[in-house]
């Protein structure tokens, strides 16, 4: 009986923690004016909704992007200092039934298959929240183009070889 009655408080101890855990809702979408076949140095944005559905409000609320690469051989976790993106929004508060809408910007530094998500946890619960992954392809971006530096390799030593030349014409010209 004893027993029973320490199930029965570690139970109701538990599904109070998951209604509570259940609080928070995330949605994560794609920006529709994004480019439909991203490359190097374009931009992104991803729209990101954080709902309180509980009955509580939620103090000190963080919320962050993550960026994971999931190309074959290269699968890691990305520094998104480098990628330029807007890395948290701390300090809010939500009333109970309130939405907090950000837009989070990246540029696009490197080419590969890559997964985003957006976190959120508060001071008060022990619990992270995630929203659903978005995955995206960026595409190879050449970073020397043959059409812009042909020209300059062989421009240059052209017109180099024509002001001497020019130099030296006016100057036997001059002499005689």
């Amino acid at each position: 009986m004893k027993h029973l009655k320490y199930l029965l408080a570690g139970s109701l101890l538990l599904l109070s923690t998951l209604a509570s855990a259940a609080s928070l809702q995330l949605q994560l979408k794609s920006d529709p004016a994004n480019p439909g076949h991203p490359t190097m140095g374009d931009w992104m944005h991803f729209n990101s909704v954080i709902t309180n559905s509980g009955q509580q409000p939620i103090e000190g609320l963080v919320a962050w992007i993550s960026l994971v690469q999931v190309t074959p051989g290269k699968e890691q976790p990305m520094d998104l200092e480098d990628w330029s993106a807007h890395k948290a929004v701390t300090g809010t508060a939500l009333a109970p039934g309130a939405s907090l809408q950000t837009q989070w910007p990246m540029r696009l530094i490197q080419s590969g298959d890559y997964r985003v998500v957006i976190s959120t946890t508060d001071r008060n619960n022990k619990t992270v929240f995630t929203s659903p992954t978005l995955q995206f392809h960026v595409a190879q971006k050449p970073v020397v183009e043959s059409t812009r530096i042909l020209p300059v390799a062989l421009g240059i030593p052209l017109l180099i070889g024509g002001l001497l030349g020019t130099q030296r014409f006016r100057h036997r010209h001059r002499s005689a």
